[in-house]
């Protein structure tokens, strides 16, 4: 008889791929599933799963807290693979080596970024490959602005590198420069399509919000995806819909029945968070979404930005804070209803769109553990997949629960995985496939986080592995676990 290195016993194994949901003995050796069983498994270590869940672990499509501490905020929401794919790095080898000297608990990956590369040509940037890069400087005109064709061929010949050097497809953070030429956007695409590898955009400007904007920020989206060929991804389509998301939507059903390939995903929040020298924060430009300079409220700060002239100084002198954008109110059913259609379209991804914890008191030893109380973050950095299982499938009953799950490990998995080989192992729960595994009580799982407390983490996921090691056990964290590993193209 086989003996595994660790034996997941006697939970209800659910497969999303296989459509398996059944109690089953799940067998791990070498940082790989080895076998799915019926019948009793023997192991060197034996966890008893009864009454709990074992699911692929779940893959975030869309993840800024890419350091050790948002990794382990993550896995306590049931996270074993975090990627940086809308805003990218720049450039992507020198992100994916920060990240594999220092360790990491999650596995990682990165898109190349197209706003960083453009920021390096218009501004003359030296980039380091960390999302600071961008947000130093998000507010300055000067990179956001259309550029001639000799430029644009440069930005994409940047692009190209960087894809050869294992980025998992083409961030485009193009609602940050809503005034750039469309025809920019199209090469990028193209040479997306030419790769064979996904963009991942931040649309712009929708027009029922800008009837200026160059193009429709959703038509632009599905028009690349019919015009290249190319696989076009589109970011946190709740966010940047808002009360116009049955209309975005139906522009993308459309496309996909046409033949071409555009990819949603959202998360169950109604706040944003973003940098606030963002173009689209402007006090002038707040009425297009419905806002008011009392909607922004700064990451760490107490209250919410009261008027337009302070909402200016802010912008002025720290574009790069993080401030909350309060969106919807996702405590009302009816606003909370235009996140769900989103989260609940055909083969949406949930995603979070973590952002990077900030200390209040300055830098913190990055190893230490548990978080100090003056650590904040978007809530939905802890407890976005906690919330889906609890709102989505427990409350409202929206979605059953093989397929939140589906939707949170391999819907992810093969939006990036046409392209990446490695994320076909991922996802699933079958024989050969990597033992990264959430395991979580399905009545009970839920999210903790809110806007005032922010860093509370996820209950209810009882053990995630990360190729076949315990990263959270007993719903603890192991702070000396770092078993991530890198997810190349």
């Amino acid at each position: 008889m086989t003996t595994y290195d660790l034996v997941l016993t006697r939970g209800r194994v659910i497969d999303p791929e296989t459509g398996l949901d059944a109690v089953r003995d799940v067998g791990v050796s070498g940082g790989v599933i080895q076998a799915v069983s019926d019948q009793p498994l023997d192991g060197v270590t034996t966890v008893d799963a009864t009454g709990l869940v074992v699911s692929p672990g779940f893959i975030d499509l869309h993840s800024h807290s890419m350091d050790v501490a948002g990794h382990r905020l993550q896995a306590l929401d049931g996270v074993t693979t975090v990627l940086e794919l809308e805003a990218g790095a720049y450039p992507v080898a020198a992100a994916y080596r920060r990240a594999e000297i220092e360790g990491r608990p999650l596995n990682y990956g990165f898109a190349t970024s197209w706003a960083v590369a453009r920021m390096s040509v218009l501004l003359g940037l030296d980039t380091s490959g960390d999302l600071d890069d961008f947000l130093a400087h998000i507010g300055r005109e000067e990179w956001q602005r259309a550029a001639p064709r000799n430029v644009v061929d440069r930005i994409v010949g940047m692009l190209e590198r960087d894809l050869g050097d294992g980025a998992l497809g083409i961030g485009i953070l193009i609602g940050y420069a809503p005034r750039v030429d469309p025809s920019e956007y199209l090469a990028v695409a193209a040479l997306a399509a030419r790769v064979g590898l996904p963009t991942y955009t931040h649309a712009r400007e929708l027009v029922e919000m800008d009837p200026t904007t160059p193009v429709d920020g959703a038509e632009e989206v599905v028009r690349a995806a019919a015009e290249t060929g190319a696989h076009m991804h589109y970011c946190h389509v709740n966010s940047t819909s808002i009360r116009h998301v049955d209309r975005v939507l139906g522009l993308v059903e459309k496309v996909r029945a046409e033949g071409s390939r555009v990819t949603t995903e959202a998360y169950p929040y109604g706040a944003g968070m973003t940098g606030v020298g963002a173009a689209f924060l402007a006090p002038e430009l707040l009425h297009r979404r419905g806002l008011t300079p009392h909607s922004i409220g700064l990451l760490g700060a107490e209250g919410r930005v009261p008027d337009a002239d302070t909402l200016r100084r802010i912008r002025e002198s720290e574009p790069g804070s993080a401030a909350f954008v309060h969106l919807l109110d996702e405590d009302d059913p009816a606003q909370f209803d235009y996140i769900q259609r989103a989260l609940t379209f055909t083969d949406a991804a949930v995603a979070t769109d973590a952002v990077p914890l900030l200390w209040r008191s300055g830098a913190p030893d990055p190893l230490s553990w548990p978080l100090g109380p003056d650590a904040v973050t978007h809530p939905r950095t802890a407890g976005t997949y906690g919330r889906t299982l609890r709102r989505l499938v427990r409350e409202n009953g929206v979605l059953s629960l093989p397929e939140a799950v589906r939707r949170c490990t391999l819907v992810p998995a093969d939006v990036v995985g046409s392209g990446v080989p490695a994320m076909r192992r991922k996802g699933r729960v079958q024989a050969g496939c990597d033992a990264d595994l959430t395991v979580f009580a399905p009545e009970t799982v839920s999210d903790r986080a809110t806007y005032t407390e922010t860093v509370r983490h996820s209950s209810g996921f009882v053990h995630v592995l990360v190729g076949g090691q315990f990263v959270v056990r007993d719903e603890h964290l192991v702070p000396t676990a770092l078993p991530g590993r890198v997810v190349r193209a």
